[in-house]
């Protein structure tokens, strides 16, 4: 059986070392590489083409941001960030990196996990990473604005919900920089992020677009959300009952929680055919029965494509299952729901 081959790239050499001791304790992993810098991991992902890289946020001479950027332009390579949770600003950088194509990210050790805990987690999030067929992906292409796809045959919506997971928060900065300013309609988000980076994700989301982002208030109308993005939080699954945003603690579905499925069936029920809803990259099928459910309610319903998915999971069984009414690429994903958050005429113009 062939072994993944690890670049682990980290500037403390005490956690460098800690990193390449549980790595190698895998016989399905090979350590090939280490790098203390930006610049050393460029290079040793350029000569040594590894299979899979560690990547730390806070480098010395070139960041941890930086070196994915310019790893995931010139030689795409599946990267898991490993990362502190405790500096904000590494958190955003975090964020950075995932949405220039770093594939998922795991904290560093704090001291109090159990016995090998996290031990575990690192080796299981390595192998599942470095499965990862990554695409080239430049940063630039998430200021690019597509132009707006003709006006559809359909009403005008009442309500935007976006779904992802693994690679989502690049598409839903994609999606979200293509929707008019200002909204005219709420957007419903649930993502699949680890924790603790889930709790500062609505605060880096809300500096990515021209709207603003922020939790979602258990009871709080849907008519007062407005022209807002709001996100499921970490551990609660959000659905629309009776007109209102509600926070639920009902069981995992999928072993997620917040679940797609759950925001998807609610507004399948509570809003049919006003509802515009895509389901973006991410691993398993969280999602794809909702989608379903809302385009037999009449609502419009879209995945994203094999081609510019991280991770071709949720928007494939969504495809599978005939819920997406059409099958895009990222860029437009946007420009489409955009022709319905706005009222018929002035998609027109």
């Amino acid at each position: 059986m062939s072994r993944s081959r690890v670049l682990v790239v980290e500037d403390s050499i005490t956690v460098r070392k800690r990193l390449c001791e549980v790595l190698a304790s895998d016989p399905g992993l090979e350590v090939v590489g280490e790098a203390g810098d930006g610049k050393q991991a460029i290079e040793a992902c350029r000569t040594l083409r590894p299979d899979v890289v560690t990547m730390d946020m806070m480098l010395p001479l070139m960041t941890g941001l930086a070196a994915t950027e310019y790893i995931m332009a010139h030689f795409p390579t599946p990267i898991l960030v490993v990362s502190s949770s405790f500096n904000r600003g590494e958190v955003f950088r975090t964020f950075d990196a995932l949405a220039a194509g770093a594939v998922d990210v795991l904290e560093k050790p704090n001291g109090h996990e159990a016995d090998g805990t996290w031990e575990r987690n690192l080796l299981a999030r390595v192998k599942m990473v470095a499965r990862i067929r990554v695409i080239t992906h430049l940063r630039a292409r998430l200021n690019a604005r597509t132009a707006t796809l003709p006006a559809p045959s359909r009403p005008w919506c009442k309500c935007v919900a976006v779904g992802a997971s693994t690679g989502g928060p690049g598409a839903i900065v994609s999606v979200l920089r293509a929707l008019p300013s200002p909204l005219r309609v709420p957007v419903l988000l649930v993502l699949h992020i680890n924790e603790p980076f889930g709790t500062a994700f609505a605060d880096w989301l809300d500096a990515q677009t021209p709207h603003h982002a922020a939790f979602a208030q258990d009871g709080e109308p849907l008519a007062a959300v407005g022209g807002r993005v709001v996100m499921a939080p970490p551990g609660r699954h959000l659905v629309v009952r009776q007109d209102s945003l509600r926070l639920t603690n009902e069981p995992e579905l999928h072993s997620c929680r917040p679940s797609v499925d759950r925001l998807f069936e609610s507004l399948a029920a509570e809003r049919g055919a006003a509802t515009a809803a895509c389901l973006l990259t991410g691993m398993g099928r969280d999602g794809a029965a909702g989608l379903l459910a809302i385009r037999r309610a009449g609502g419009m319903t879209i995945a994203q494509d094999e081609a510019t998915s991280v991770v071709y999971g949720m928007p494939r069984e969504a495809a599978l299952l005939g819920a997406a009414e059409r099958v895009l690429p990222l860029d437009e994903i946007g420009p489409a729901l955009a022709t319905v958050t706005m009222p018929d005429w002035e998609a027109r113009t």
